[in-house]
């Protein structure tokens, strides 16, 4: 059981997945994250941010112009899974039963997500842990139209990957020092992409709260 924990934390930190995985589990982690409902739980945002810091450093031994095509690929094919899963499931996914690797309320954090930003959710939706796990899910529940969700898929992982991804590679060129302050960046990394979704929840509490009061 310690082995399996232990195992799970590896694949939490985005140091121990390159360090010990390289490219091709990037690539895997990227993938799942992005279309598989267990994967919500893996560190996109500062994997790519940190891959680009460590490409910079030669430590990711690709080239920077396959990395970064490679990653949207990753993106992007995630994204068609995520579609395909909901769209094979539907509603029948909003009465599965809660467990450690998926919890209903990550739908409905997607859900409330689209409501507000429409087909655009995919595209911003790269950003925000959770919800960009399980905005491509939700699309396919709802039967978005393909064609659309092919657009706004490819955009939002272009976007996703070569905003953070390039932002490391030429910061870790700029500042070569910066690998030796990887633990701070992430902690940094992680607590801009977690801020937003506490004050959505906080928000949604007390809206909530303040309807049944004045019902």
């Amino acid at each position: 059981m310690g082995d399996f924990w232990e195992y799970l934390q590896n694949l939490t930190d985005a140091k121990s997945i390159i360090s010990n995985g390289g490219f091709y589990l990037l690539l895997i982690v990227v993938y799942a994250e992005t279309g598989l409902f267990f994967g919500f739980f893996l560190p996109g945002d500062y994997l790519l941010f940190l891959a680009g810091i460590l490409t910079a450093a030669g430590i990711i031994e690709v080239p920077v112009y396959i990395l970064v095509p490679s990653l949207i690929v990753a993106g992007i094919l995630g994204n068609y899974t995520g579609y395909w899963f909901g769209y094979r499931t539907g509603p029948v996914l909003f009465n599965k039963n809660d467990s450690l690797f998926f919890k209903k309320r990550y739908i409905a954090v997607a859900e409330e997500f689209y409501d507000k930003y429409g087909g655009m959710a995919l595209i911003l939706g790269r950003f925000f842990p959770i919800v960009r796990t399980f905005a491509p899910i939700f699309a396919g529940v709802v039967k978005v139209d393909f064609k659309k969700f092919t657009l706004y898929n490819i955009i939002g992982s272009v976007a996703w990957v070569s905003i953070l991804t390039l932002a490391g590679y030429f910061l870790g060129r700029r500042f070569p020092q910066l690998k030796d302050y990887l633990q701070y960046i992430i902690l940094g990394l992680i607590i801009v992409t977690t801020v937003p979704l506490i004050i959505a929840f906080v928000k949604k509490k007390l809206t909530k709260a303040n309807d049944e009061q004045q019902q």
